[in-house]
């Protein structure tokens, strides 16, 4: 193996400024994915559930459907940049995942919304892990600031958090009154993505300017970069806490909006909410960069991973508004760097030719857990106990994963120098 990544031995000619457009732009990508395209169903699900007359297990059950459709999005993903490259399946997917949204103000019932929620999910699948090694390659560009940047990449989800939070609630209340008049925020959500497609598209066009898009720039097959495959089971323990992150908090974030209407909050506390949740995730990508730079190994993900189970915790052992705020607050600044600290891993630890292999089996992990996670808490929370008891089961599963995720070691050899 090499001491550093192959292809960029020499570093790019593009500004930090303009680095930073790029990568604000770029986590459009995460932005349209996992903010709009999947934690904006949160918000949505309590006027769905009260309009269709779901149970609390069907309601996680579209979560599961759309963590299915994650799942063979990522089985897919690794086939489909080589062929066609990391760009072209960022924007294809995320034009996809705008149709799919678009197509679930459309429906109202079970199977058809089950279905859309899948395909939604396959295409996010195709944008997260794309936009994710576009962000590893625009960070190896940038040595000095790499975790940041990547970090940013990923923070980028807190962006379709707050526009989902300042969104969904004020077409609701416009759409009261009309006839499932949830199906006005969907089309609300899928503009926004349309938008954020737009932005994508000019990161792509940047990144294509300097070198960093095509397929072969950071996947050649010169004999130089040609090494032996790394056994993706020596990161055996960080996929393990990694599955049960995935199960864990996508029952706080499929679940935490209809607790706290439960205890009493009102759509104007929602919306501040669910804004500071998002902006705590953008301030994430500075917070823990640090700590991701430093260590090659699975404590980041430990580390983060407990700090979660307590966010989750918070507002089951106390119905207080500022208790909520401060679970919001701490689960938006922690939850998405677990998703950086492993990227990271496999950026510390693998050869740029294999940094695809590595995340998408890191992205296979997330959406096993995330499969189980949202219908077993809402099958939980349908018994005594109710929405409480479901997540002191994820906090206990996000614990879990610590105590696997702080065992994982770095391997011997590194493939980038750390810039701490």
């Amino acid at each position: 193996m090499t001491s550093s990544p192959p292809n960029v031995s020499t570093p790019s000619t593009m500004t930090a400024g303009r680095a930073l457009w790029v990568a604000l732009a770029l986590s459009m990508g995460a932005a349209v994915s996992l903010g709009l395209a999947r934690f904006s169903y949160g918000l949505l699900l309590p006027p769905m559930r009260a309009d269709l007359g779901w149970s609390y297990a069907l309601a996680g059950g579209m979560n599961t459907a759309n963590a299915v459709g994650y799942l063979v999005g990522a089985l897919m993903t690794p086939a489909l940049m080589r062929r066609h490259g990391a760009m072209r399946v960022l924007i294809v997917g995320a034009l996809l995942a705008t149709l799919f949204m678009t197509g679930s103000g459309f429906v109202t019932s079970a199977p058809a919304l089950l279905l859309q929620r899948l395909l939604a999910g396959l295409a996010s699948a195709w944008v997260f892990v794309a936009g994710g090694l576009l962000a590893a390659r625009l960070g190896a560009a940038q040595p000095s600031r790499s975790s940041f940047l990547l970090g940013l990449y990923y923070g980028g989800t807190g962006f379709g958090i707050v526009l989902s939070a300042v969104l969904v609630p004020a077409v609701l209340q416009a759409a009261a009154g009309v006839a499932h008049g949830w199906a006005w925020a969907w089309w609300a959500l899928a503009l926004a993505s349309a938008l954020g497609t737009v932005w994508l598209a000019w990161a792509a066009h940047a990144m294509a300017g300097q070198g960093l898009g095509t397929p072969g720039a950071m996947a050649g097959g010169t004999a130089q970069q040609a090494s032996e495959p790394v056994a993706l089971h020596r990161f055996g323990w960080a996929l393990g806490g990694y599955t049960l992150f995935g199960a864990g908090y996508i029952g706080y974030m499929t679940f935490i909006i209809a607790l706290l209407r439960e205890q009493g909050a009102s759509a104007g506390f929602v919306t501040l909410f669910y804004s500071l949740l998002g902006l705590a995730c953008v301030a994430s990508s500075r917070l823990w960069a640090g700590l991701l730079d430093r260590f090659h190994g699975g404590q980041p993900q430990a580390l983060l991973n407990m700090l979660l189970g307590v966010a989750t915790l918070l507002p089951v052992l106390s119905p207080s508004l500022p208790v909520a705020l401060v679970s919001g607050l701490m689960f938006g600044a922690v939850f998405l760097s677990v998703v950086a600290s492993t990227t990271a891993l496999v950026r510390h630890n693998l050869p740029q030719v294999d940094w695809a292999r590595g995340i998408s089996a890191f992205t296979i992990a997330f959406a096993l857990g995330q499969i189980v996670g949202p219908t077993v808490t809402g099958w939980i929370s349908d018994g005594a106990g109710g929405l409480a008891r479901g997540l002191i089961v994820s906090a206990g599963t996000l614990w879990l994963g610590a105590a696997l995720a702080s065992r994982q070691r770095a391997l011997h050899h590194t493939t980038l120098p750390s810039s701490a």
